[in-house]
């Protein structure tokens, strides 16, 4: 048993120092990180896309509350803190939503 530990050590360093000199091995990892490395790129701009969206999105929304309690307001049926929340809300999503996608133009 201890000789076939030894032989299947021995060939395995044998096979692992040819596979460091051969050209077609170094040229397929080289190509396979060139390869992640391109997805990898691809799919952090896809990301800060979609969340630059649904930040937009949210915005939207907060948009339509500002508009229902400034009506409000203007029938006194609420205060002015809740219009500012509103407002505020609505232009700290905004920023976050057109940050995302200058991050993605910076990228480029």
């Amino acid at each position: 048993m201890r000789k076939a530990g030894v032989v299947t050590r021995v060939a395995t360093r044998v096979a692992k120092s040819q596979a460091e000199r051969s050209r077609t091995v170094n040229a397929a990892l080289s190509a396979g990180r060139a390869t992640l490395r391109s997805f990898g790129n691809v799919l952090h701009q896809l990301w800060l896309e979609v969340t630059g969206a649904v930040f937009l999105f949210i915005a939207a929304v907060g948009a339509l509350a500002f508009a229902r309690e400034y009506a409000k307001y203007e029938t006194g049926h609420t205060t002015a803190g809740r219009v500012m929340l509103a407002v505020g809300f609505t232009l700290m999503f905004t920023w976050f939503g057109v940050s995302s996608f200058m991050k993605v133009r910076k990228k480029q």
